[in-house]
């Protein structure tokens, strides 16, 4: 099967289960890397496992 490199922000949110709005806000503090190729902006499917791994809670 194949799995994309990276896709878009609407994609990374339904893959994640986070909201748009929370992804945004995340690229915004710079914890999350974009990718510009001509007017889309891409989110590399590398750099999203690695924001949520940052995001694990211990203890729960």
């Amino acid at each position: 099967m194949f799995e994309p490199l990276a896709v878009p922000i609407p994609e990374a949110a339904r893959l994640t289960g986070c909201g748009r709005s929370t992804l945004y806000s995340e690229i915004a503090k710079g914890n999350l890397r974009i990718r510009k190729i001509g007017s889309r902006t891409l989110i590399a499917i590398e750099d999203l496992r690695s924001w949520l791994a940052t995001k694990i809670v211990e203890g729960k």
